[in-house]
């Protein structure tokens, strides 16, 4: 099977879907070249820098027929839009009772490893978990980039598509047939008996490579990759923690009501879950502080393999729960 870098993935799958659809309309700042010369400047739109006004323009075109894709590229950037994200396209399908779709895709990239700073970078999905309506999407490889992004983009209702900044030149394995990623559908990248490690995005790597350096300490890792946050497999998760009976999530974005306390929440809320708990489940996160521009400092604010290894430890060594 062919190798491709995730950033390919996601032009690819643009391009393919375009030639599939004429109604599919690509709206950003920067505009992919290639894109521009196959389907002219009327389907891809350099915009003005004004995402309000961006966003507001898709829901438009959503409403009138069309399949809009806006990248807002950085997820900083997205909040100059709020208003039009969350109280116009989160909602509109409800204020018209169902009676009108609106498929609108909008791509941003979050998180830290290009030393960006802190107005560059960020990994905001948990606010936009808060918001019914938006449909969440947090792809780690080349793969999920491309059957999610095609399920996102055949999709009636609106989707945030979060790619990560630092995995871009990921490569991965991608088949050439027309296949798609269901949302709501995690994949356990590693099976394992000692511990639950549920990653997101970039962290998923580093769990694999902390649950290879825990393999030559005895200690069997499964690792779990959600692949989206609205709607959330949280059936798989619960079910691996009732086989380990141990549970650490790790997330990029900062700890305060993020993703990775809700799925440990929706872990200890159901009670055959909580109840096969043999220790605390614990959380690997980013730090509570905007993100530095010195690389040292930033490497220390976000999470990696070797922090991940010493919570798959802790919970290792961790005391068992109290029988009641």
């Amino acid at each position: 099977m062919r190798e491709i870098t995730y950033a390919q993935a996601i032009n690819e799958t643009l391009q393919e879907e375009f030639r599939r659809d004429k109604k599919y309309v690509y709206m950003s700042t920067e505009t992919i070249p290639a894109m521009v010369k196959e389907f002219g400047a009327e389907r891809i739109r350099a915009t003005p820098i004004s995402e309000s006004a961006v966003v507001g323009a898709a829901i438009g075109l959503a409403g009138s027929g069309f399949r809009p894709v806006v990248n807002l590229r950085m997820a900083t950037f997205g909040f100059v839009a709020t208003d039009q994200i969350v109280n116009q396209a989160a909602k509109i399908t409800y204020m018209f009772g169902g009676q009108a779709k609106f498929p609108i895709v909008i791509l941003m990239t979050v998180g830290a490893g290009r030393y960006m700073a802190a107005q560059h970078q960020i990994s905001p999905y948990s606010m936009y978990m808060n918001v019914p309506g938006l449909k969440i999407i947090l792809p780690a490889t080349p793969y999920d980039v491309k059957g999610l992004l095609r399920t996102a983009l055949r999709n009636t209702n609106p989707v945030i598509f979060f790619t990560h900044v630092a995995l871009s030149d990921e490569r991965g394995e991608v088949p050439d047939d027309d296949f798609t990623v269901p949302f709501g559908q995690a994949e356990i990248k590693q099976k394992g008996s000692d511990v639950t490690v549920v990653a997101l995005s970039r962290m998923v790597q580093e769990s694999l490579a902390a649950a290879r350096q825990m393999e030559s300490q005895g200690i069997s890792v499964e690792v779990i990759d959600p692949r989206t946050l609205v709607p959330m497999d949280t059936d798989t998760i619960k079910n691996s923690v009732v086989k380990t009976g141990r549970l650490v999530v790790v997330d990029e974005a900062c700890p305060t009501c993020g993703a990775a306390s809700e799925i440990a929440s929706q872990v200890v809320q159901d009670e055959r879950s909580f109840l096969s708990l043999k220790a605390a489940p614990k959380l690997v996160t980013g730090a509570g502080i905007p993100i530095p521009y010195s690389p040292p400092m930033e490497k220390f604010a976000v999470p990696d393999r070797t922090k991940i290894a010493a919570a798959i430890k802790a919970v290792m060594e961790g005391k068992g729960r109290k029988s009641r």
